[in-house]
């Protein structure tokens, strides 16, 4: 948990990534496309499909140009991302960061097993690290390093996610560090972590 910590302390000041300056007017503009799945304001009512309300510049745009370039595939989005320019990625990160993402709320029988691996991570047979220390106490993430907010996400989603990373489908993470921690975990604490997340704000 400790060397987690270290790791995005240091993604925070020794990366130094330079994001195009975006116009949250102009993002307003072009999220119209966006809106059917993402929802008006970021916020969609889909739980297959995430909130991007919130979610940090670097973090939007690392993922749009995942989709474009390949590294990151889906059916609907991987088109959409085809046509984007860099200015219309920045113009989008910086409307859905303006914008306030809202949130569900987690399963109470799975609140105790979600709460213990975010928090506290799981010291076993499959050592676990705790969640927030790249995600934040909240779940709003880290926005210098590019972690991304997860508080308040479609629990689905997240679920989707975390079994994508285990399973090898999903490489966008940074050293594979989200690939190493989801390889630890049972359907049942993939389940219980995605519900208690849902809830927190």
């Amino acid at each position: 948990m400790y060397r987690m910590f270290i790791i995005a302390v240091l993604s925070m000041f020794g990366q130094n990534v330079a994001l195009a300056e975006g116009s949250v007017e102009a993002g307003k503009q072009k999220s119209a496309v966006c809106t059917a799945c993402h929802g008006a304001d970021g916020n969609s009512v889909n739980p297959a499909w995430p909130r991007l309300a919130g979610q940090n510049q670097r973090y939007l745009i690392e993922q749009l140009e995942g989709f474009k370039e390949g590294d990151r595939k889906d059916p609907l989005m991987t088109p959409m991302a085809m046509i984007l320019s860099g200015l219309d990625m920045a113009d989008l990160a910086a409307y859905y960061e303006a914008q306030e993402s809202g949130h569900g709320e987690a399963d109470p029988a799975l609140v105790s097993l979600g709460q213990k691996i975010y928090r506290a991570g799981v010291v076993g047979e499959a050592i676990i690290p705790a969640c927030y220390a790249c995600h934040g106490p909240n779940g709003h993430g880290v926005a210098p390093a590019g972690y991304p907010a997860l508080g308040g996400q479609h629990a689905a989603y997240t679920e989707a996610q975390l079994r994508a990373f285990r399973s090898g489908a999903r490489r966008t993470d940074a050293d594979q560090q989200m690939r190493n921690v989801a390889a630890r975990l049972s359907d049942e604490e993939i389940i219980a972590v995605a519900s208690y997340l849902q809830g927190l704000h």
